[in-house]
């Protein structure tokens, strides 16, 4: 689906949105469409529960004295509820319902600002998304009809200067969308750094490491957990360099792009979603891919580790020790517990390569997280209350929310090994900090702060700009992040 933005003007055809706030206000277009439709919009609202609260949408079919289809009625609600994410969820809400209706022409009649404008388009491009490359026997009628939407709006140029940066962090949100969704047949260490070195075309710069290079640098936390696997493991690295001489930011993922368990074999239910537990990886490969392609000003380094988690008569086994590339030695007492061994020598090496202002990583870490978060929240562990305070920002402006959780000495004890440095799980209780404070272990005095996206980077429910499934949830508050503290 195409998405527009033209001075505003009320169509000739197909179907229109106008807004209405609380008490049944209807905006200057609405109130045009009602005069013209000679009271068709005021009518449809006394006859039905709309009071144009925040949210609310009322379908009005084939209005009298016009040829539009159809009328969509959004509730707007109260004016210091008309946000950015107010807006995106008009554009993304009307898509969402239109998409696969017959309709094929969209329109908003946006009585708004350019900016306001800008974040409804985005809005209804994010709500278009659809992962359906795999469907070949749908019938027409499940199929997506709408070719274009269009956002008509009073100074139609700012508003397209101010949505030319959101169409490609959407981009990016989309990229990071179709890796998660894919299935691991297809998505896998070496076919996903393929997918990072698509970004050469936007400028940035792509390097592919194998076991032999990652051996030579010590890697052994990253390279036992794909032991087991027919797949190589890799890591990539991806670099923006928009910033001048700025020291970089750095953005680490965990790439597991499909997890047994290992020999401490997950149960058979629900293993087919661990095709997403790459999404770490995902979100800061699609990161990059906004970042470069709205050429941010800032230097920018994306690494992610890739490796799949099997079992097999080469694989790692309870009891191992292994040495990461810090030179600290890890007891293996659970082999499900591998995407941290994977983020240590991916932190490590970043650090000790780019010397970042700070690093952020990302990763589908723990089920703990998700018992204590839910599917609402990220939780964020930092070592940096400014960088957190600015994630937590971020977090909220773009709808992607976090939640500070705890980091302890008391929680770093419970992972200390008798035969090696540390061992790889804590226990019972405290799930996700431990894991966290496994992690700081591979950070040295810089800021840093782990995302455990466990809960929000695939959703069984689809919301107004996130259709079920792959979310690519962390990108774009990433991208505010950068935007509004690291761009020079």
């Amino acid at each position: 689906m195409k998405v527009a933005i033209s001075e505003l003007k009320l169509p000739a055809a197909g179907v229109l949105v106008v807004g209405a706030g609380s008490g049944r206000k209807l905006n200057p277009s609405a109130a045009a469409v009602d005069k013209k439709s000679g009271g068709a919009l005021q009518r449809a609202m006394k006859a039905s529960r709309f009071k144009g609260e925040k949210g609310q949408m009322l379908e009005v079919m084939a209005p009298a004295g016009m040829k539009l289809s159809r009328v969509l009625l959004a509730g707007l609600g109260e004016q210091d509820e008309i946000d950015d994410l107010a807006m995106e969820a008009v554009g993304g809400s009307a898509v969402q319902k239109l998409l696969t209706s017959g309709e094929t022409q969209l329109t908003f009649a946006c009585d708004v600002d350019a900016k306001a404008a800008a974040r409804i388009a985005y809005g209804a491009k994010l709500g278009a998304y659809r992962f359906d490359k795999y469907h070949t026997q749908r019938k027409d009628d499940a199929k997506p009809s709408l070719k274009t939407a269009t956002v008509s709006v009073k100074g139609a140029a700012a508003a397209k200067r101010a949505f030319a940066g959101l169409d490609r962090t959407g981009d990016g949100v989309f990229f990071t969308r179709d890796l998660v969704s894919e299935p691991a047949n297809i998505i896998y260490p070496k076919t996903l750094a393929a997918a990072c070195r698509t970004l050469a075309k936007l400028g940035v710069k792509v390097e592919v490491l194998g076991e032999t290079q990652m051996a030579k640098l010590g890697m052994g936390a990253l390279l036992g957990v794909g032991q087991g696997s027919a797949h190589e493991s890799q890591l990539v690295v991806m670099r923006w360099n928009g910033g001048g001489r700025a020291k970089p930011v750095a953005f680490v993922g965990k790439g597991v792009t499909f997890d047994t368990g290992g020999i401490s074999l997950k149960p058979g239910p629900g293993m087919e979603q661990m095709k997403w537990d790459m999404g770490g990886a995902g979100t800061v490969i699609g990161l990059m891919k906004a970042l470069a392609g709205r050429k941010a000003k800032v230097n920018a380094v994306g690494v992610v580790g890739l490796v799949e988690n099997m079992p097999s008569h080469t694989a790692q086994r309870p009891g191992d020790v292994v040495t990461s590339m810090s030179g600290q030695t890890i007891e293996i007492l659970n082999t499900d517990a591998e995407g941290r061994l994977v983020l240590a020598d991916a932190l490590w090496y970043t650090q000790s390569r780019f010397k970042p202002q700070f690093m952020v990583d990302l990763a589908t870490l723990t089920g703990a997280m998700m018992v204590a978060l839910g599917q609402d929240n990220a939780g964020v562990f930092s070592n940096d209350d400014e960088l957190t305070d600015r994630l937590l920002a971020a977090g909220k402006a773009e709808g992607e929310t976090v939640w500070r959780m705890p980091l302890g000495d008391a929680y770093d004890k419970l992972i200390d090994s008798d035969i090696a440095d540390m061992k790889n799980v804590g226990g019972r209780y405290a799930g996700a900090i431990t894991a966290a404070q496994f992690l700081q272990r591979f950070v040295n005095k810089l800021p840093w702060a782990h995302l455990d996206i466990a809960g929000v980077a695939w959703s069984e429910k689809g919301r107004p700009t996130v259709p079920k499934g792959g979310t690519g949830w962390g990108v774009r508050l990433l991208d505010r992040l950068v935007a509004d503290h690291y761009e020079r």
